[in-house]
C-alpha cells in the first residue's frame, strides 16, 4: 500500500502517487537541481479521506448532467462538493503522518501546493487549476491547507477543464506538495523556448521583485528577457515599471509597494540571467522537452520551484532542406495567409513545375545546385516560402552562376513591357479557351484538368513577369538615385512625384467605382438605399432580379448591369493567389464599401487626385529641364522616361495574375458540388480542404460509379489547424540570422519609453496617429473605418479600394516597390513596409503612430 506521505525525492514519487507537480519536483531533486526540500501527501491519502467520509458517490451525483458551458451549473456542483470536503474529517493516521513529516522540516515556513494526476503533463497543463497556500507554519495549518487543496480538485474551472479534455472525473485524485518556502528577493518564470514565436534556440525569462505570485496573479508587469539558449547572452531586455510585489507576512502573503529605487531597476543582471539560463538548459535536457519553469532568487542563489512542459508552444520553423535558405518572397508575397490543403498539394506542385522551367532557362545545368530538395516553393507550418540553395551561387559555382545571370540580364531589360503584354495574351488565351467549355457539362476529370491547366497558365505568367518586374524596380531605383544625387535641390519634391498620376489598372478601377457613385447620386432612391443598407445586404440583394425596396425596377436592372460590368472588368483578380480564397467577383463587398465612401464624401475624387498628381509631375519636370544643362539633362530625361514607361507595368501585371482564378474556382467548386452530392464532403467549398490525392481518389470513384470515400471527418481538424496558423508569426527568412539577413527589409521590434516600436522601411512619407485596423482578407474589409490605419500582412491590387479610406498603411512584408507602397504614394498617405509581425503585435482599435519617413510604427500602451 502506498504511504500517505513520501519524502520529496522518494523513488515511489510517481504520477499515480504524487501527481504531475510532485513527480516533476521529485525528478528535479533526484537530478541534483536546487529544488527546496519537503514532502508529498500522496493520492492514497486523498482516496482514504474520500472513503473515510463516504463522499465519492455524492461527488458523482453532484456532477451528473453538468454542462461545461453553464457557469451557474458548474458553480453549484463545485460548491456542493467543496462543502463535502470542508465538513469531512481528516483520518487520524493521515494527520499523524503529516505532523511527523512537517516536524522533519523544523517548523520552517512552507508552501502547500496541489498536484493533480492529470496536471503538468505534455499536452495537458493544469497550471492554476487547483490551489496554492504560501508561508504556512505548524502542522494544524498545513493539514487544513491540505484539505483545502483536496477540495480545489473540484473547482468549477477544474471540473470544466476535465469535461472538455475527456478526463474521467471518477478516476482523478489529488496529491499535495508541502515544500519549504524560499524567502525570495525575486522570482519569475523561465520558458526554455520562446513561447511567442516558438524559437527553440531562445529562452524567455519573466522576473519581478518578491515572490512569484505577483506575476502569476497578473498584479505586476514583469521584466522580460530574451536569451540565446546556447550562450546565455541577453538578446533583448524589456525592463518594466514594477509598482507592486508579493511579500511574506505573519498571516501568509500580501501585496506591498516596491521600493522606489527598485521600481525601474532590472531584476536580474546579465550574469544572473546567464546562470538561470544554464539551469534552464539542464532542466530541458532532463525532460527532453521545452519547459515552463518557476524560479526564485534568494541570497544570490537560484531555486527551482516547479517545472512543467510548455503545452501551447508554437511550432518550430525548421528548414526542410538544411542547405537551403527560405524567404517569404516572390509567390509567398501573394499568399500571405496560411494556404489551404488543396493549394498546398496541387497548387504548389503546379507552381513548382512552372518555376522549374524558368529556372532551367536561367541557371541551365546549375539549377540542381540552386533548387532545394522538395521544391522551390514549399509550405512551412502552412505558410509558403521560396527556397534557394545559396551555396549553389557561391564558391566554385560563383563564376558559372554569374556568367549565366549576366547572359540573361540583356534579355531581361529588352522590351520588358512588350514581353509582359505577350505573357498576358498567352494567359488570356488559355482562360478564354476553357471558358468556352460549359462547366456543368465537363466530366470530373475534365474539371480538375481544366483547373490545373488554367492555374498552370497563371503560374507561367507569374514566372514570366518575374523577368519583367525587376526592370520596373531598377528603373525607379536608378532614376531616384540619379535625381537625388545630381539633380535635386533642397526645395525640390521627392523623386516619386515624377512617377505618379499614371492610369494604372488600380486607378482605372477606382475611377470606375467613382463613376458608379456619381451615377447613383443622380438617382436619390438608389443613393439612399445604398448608403443606408449594410454592405452584406447589398451583396445579397444584387444577386436578385427583383428590385430592392423603394428602387424602381428599371433603375434596379440598370444598377445591376452597371455593377456587373465593373466586376467583369476589374473583378478578375485575387486577394490571394491561393485559389481556396474567393475572388472579388464572388465577394464584391469592398467595391460597394468604396462606392459608399464616394457617396458619403469619406473618399476623395480619384480624377481630382490624378489631375493634381499629373500637374505636380509636369511642373517638377519642367522646373528640372529649365535649369539643367547637358549632359545631365539628357540622362535625366532618359531615366525618367524609362521609369515612367515601366513603372505602371508592375501594378498592371500583378493585377492580371488572378485573371483565371474566377474560372478555376467555378470548376473546382462544381467538382466539390458533385463530391458533396455523393457524400464525400458536406459542402462544395470543402473541396479546398482536401489534398490532391484525395480529390483524385474521389474523381476515380465518381467516374467508376463507385461509392466515394467519406472525407467529412478530415476537414474540421484541417480547418482548425489553418485558423491556428494565423496566430503564428512566420519569419521573413530562414535561417533568421545569416549573411543574407542584411538584404532583408525590417528589423526586430524594440521598446522605447514603455512603448513598442516596430521597425520597418518607410516607403511613403508623412506621420499619422490614428486607430489601427488589422485586416487579413476580404472578410475583414468592412471593419475599416475612414481614417483608420490599414494593417495587413501585405496587399494586392484587389485591396486598392481600401486605400481611399485609410490614413496610413503598415504591412508585415514588402518593400518600396510593393503594391502597398506604390498605392500609398498615389494616395499621399504614410506607409511602412516590412514591419515584421505588425499584424500580430498591433490590435484593431489601438492607437498607433505611423512614421513613413523613418519607417517606425509606435504602439500606444
Amino acid at each position: 500500500m502506498t504511504p500517505f506521505v513520501l519524502p520529496l525525492s522518494h523513488p515511489d514519487a510517481t504520477l499515480e502517487n504524487v501527481g504531475g507537480k510532485g513527480m516533476s519536483l521529485a525528478k528535479l531533486r533526484a537530478a541534483g537541481l536546487p529544488a527546496p526540500d519537503g514532502f508529498h501527501v500522496t493520492t492514497a491519502a486523498y482516496r482514504q479521506f474520500v472513503a473515510h467520509n463516504n463522499i465519492q458517490a455524492r461527488i458523482m451525483q453532484a456532477l451528473a448532467g453538468v454542462d461545461p458551458t453553464d457557469p451557474a451549473a458548474l458553480d453549484t456542483a463545485s460548491q456542493q462538493i467543496r462543502e463535502l470536503f470542508m465538513r469531512g474529517e481528516t483520518p487520524p493516521e493521515i494527520a499523524a503522518a503529516i505532523t511527523a513529516a512537517y516536524a522533519a522540516l523544523h517548523d520552517a515556513p512552507v508552501a502547500v501546493r496541489s498536484s493533480a494526476t492529470a496536471e503538468d503533463l505534455p499536452g495537458a497543463s493544469f497550471a492554476g487549476q487547483q490551489e496554492t497556500y504560501l508561508n504556512l507554519r505548524g502542522p494544524e495549518a498545513v493539514s487544513a491547507a491540505v484539505k483545502q487543496c483536496w477540495a480545489s480538485l473540484w473547482t468549477a474551472r477544474a471540473i470544466a477543464y476535465r469535461i472538455n479534455n475527456a478526463i474521467d472525473q471518477g478516476t482523478v485524485a489529488l496529491a499535495v506538495v508541502v515544500q519549504e518556502m524560499v524567502l525570495a528577493d525575486a522570482a519569475g518564470i523561465l520558458f526554455t523556448a520562446n513561447p511567442v514565436d516558438g524559437k527553440r534556440d531562445e529562452m524567455v525569462i519573466n522576473a519581478a521583485w518578491g515572490l512569484g505570485e505577483a506575476i502569476v496573479s497578473g498584479a505586476v508587469t514583469p521584466d522580460t528577457i530574451t536569451v540565446a539558449k546556447a550562450s546565455g547572452r541577453v538578446l533583448r531586455r524589456v525592463t518594466a515599471a514594477k509598482s507592486l510585489m508579493t511579500v511574506r507576512t505573519e498571516q501568509g502573503t500580501a501585496e506591498a509597494p516596491v521600493p522606489a529605487a527598485q521600481q525601474n531597476k532590472a531584476v536580474l543582471t546579465d550574469a544572473q540571467t546567464a546562470r538561470l539560463a544554464q539551469l534552464g538548459v539542464i532542466i530541458e535536457q532532463l525532460y527532453a522537452l521545452p519547459m515552463d519553469v518557476e524560479w526564485a532568487l534568494a541570497g544570490g542563489e537560484f531555486y527551482i520551484l516547479q517545472a512543467r512542459p510548455i503545452t501551447a508552444l508554437p511550432p518550430a520553423w525548421t528548414r526542410p532542406d538544411p542547405e537551403a535558405h527560405y524567404f517569404r518572397s516572390s509567390l509567398a508575397e501573394h499568399t500571405p495567409s496560411p494556404v489551404m490543403p488543396l493549394f498546398a498539394t496541387l497548387g504548389l506542385e503546379i507552381a513548382n513545375r512552372a518555376t522549374n522551367q524558368l529556372w532551367d532557362q536561367v541557371f541551365g545545368e546549375g539549377v540542381a545546385a540552386v533548387a532545394p530538395s522538395g521544391g522551390i516553393y514549399q509550405t512551412l507550418n502552412d505558410y509558403v516560402f521560396l527556397g534557394y540553395r545559396l551555396k549553389g551561387m557561391t564558391g566554385k559555382n560563383l563564376i558559372p552562376f554569374t556568367k549565366m545571370m549576366m547572359a540573361n540580364i540583356p534579355a531581361m531589360f529588352r522590351d520588358s513591357v512588350g514581353r509582359w503584354q505577350a505573357a498576358r495574351r498567352d494567359l488570356a488565351a488559355v482562360v478564354e479557351a476553357w471558358e468556352r467549355k460549359p462547366v456543368d457539362q465537363l466530366t470530373p476529370s475534365q474539371l480538375l484538368e481544366g483547373a490545373a491547366a488554367v492555374f498552370y497558365a497563371a503560374c507561367r505568367y507569374f514566372t514570366e513577369i518575374q523577368a519583367t518586374l525587376p526592370v520596373a524596380a531598377s528603373s525607379e531605383t536608378l532614376f531616384t538615385r540619379f535625381y537625388n544625387s545630381l539633380i535635386r535641390r533642397k526645395q525640390d519634391p521627392a523623386a516619386t512625384v515624377f512617377l505618379l498620376g499614371f492610369d494604372t489598372v488600380a486607378l482605372r478601377a477606382e475611377k470606375s467605382l467613382f463613376d458608379l457613385a456619381e451615377w447613383i447620386k443622380a438617382n436619390p432612391a438608389l443613393a439612399d438605399y445604398t448608403l443606408q443598407t449594410p454592405t452584406e445586404t447589398l451583396v445579397r440583394d444584387l444577386k436578385q432580379e427583383t428590385p430592392a425596396t423603394a428602387v424602381p425596377a428599371g433603375l434596379w436592372a440598370e444598377w445591376r448591369q452597371r455593377f456587373q460590368g465593373h466586376l467583369d472588368e476589374f473583378g478578375r483578380t485575387v486577394y490571394e493567389f491561393d485559389f481556396g480564397h474567393p475572388t472579388p467577383q464572388e465577394t464584391p463587398g469592398p467595391f460597394l464599401d468604396a462606392i459608399k465612401g464616394f457617396l458619403s464624401g469619406a473618399a476623395e475624387n480619384p480624377y481630382q487626385r490624378q489631375r493634381e498628381a499629373v500637374e505636380a509631375r509636369e511642373q517638377a519636370t519642367q522646373a528640372v529641364l529649365q535649369r539643367t544643362g547637358r549632359p545631365r539633362k539628357g540622362w535625366f530625361l532618359k531615366l525618367l522616361r524609362w521609369a515612367q514607361e515601366t513603372g505602371p507595368m508592375r501594378e498592371d501585371s500583378i493585377f492580371d495574375m488572378g485573371m483565371g482564378h474566377p474560372l478555376i474556382r467555378r470548376m473546382l467548386t462544381e467538382l466539390g458540388r458533385r463530391f458533396a452530392a455523393a457524400g464525400a464532403i458536406q459542402a462544395a467549398d470543402d473541396i479546398y480542404w482536401l489534398e490532391k490525392s484525395e480529390v483524385e481518389e474521389a474523381i476515380a470513384a465518381l467516374e467508376a460509379g463507385a461509392p466515394l470515400p467519406d472525407f467529412t471527418e478530415r476537414i474540421p481538424p484541417r480547418q482548425s489547424r489553418w485558423r491556428d496558423a494565423f496566430k503564428l508569426s512566420p519569419p521573413v527568412m530562414l535561417p533568421e540570422k545569416s549573411f543574407w539577413s542584411r538584404f532583408i527589409h525590417g528589423e526586430e521590434a524594440e521598446t522605447q519609453d514603455g512603448k513598442v516600436v516596430l521597425k520597418g522601411v518607410g516607403t511613403s512619407g508623412g506621420i499619422v496617429t490614428a486607430p489601427a485596423r488589422v485586416l487579413f482578407g476580404p472578410e475583414d474589409f468592412g471593419k475599416l473605418q475612414p481614417g483608420d490605419v490599414l494593417v495587413a500582412v501585405t496587399t494586392t491590387p484587389a485591396w486598392t479600394p481600401l486605400f481611399a479610406l485609410a490614413s496610413a498603411v503598415v504591412t508585415d512584408i514588402g518593400g518600396p516597390l510593393s503594391h502597398s507602397s506604390i498605392v500609398a504614394r498615389e494616395y499621399g498617405i504614410p506607409a511602412v513596409m516590412a514591419a515584421r509581425s505588425a499584424t500580430r503585435a498591433i490590435q484593431s482599435g489601438q492607437m498607433i503612430t505611423v512614421n513613413g519617413n523613418s519607417g517606425r510604427v509606435t504602439l500606444d500602451a
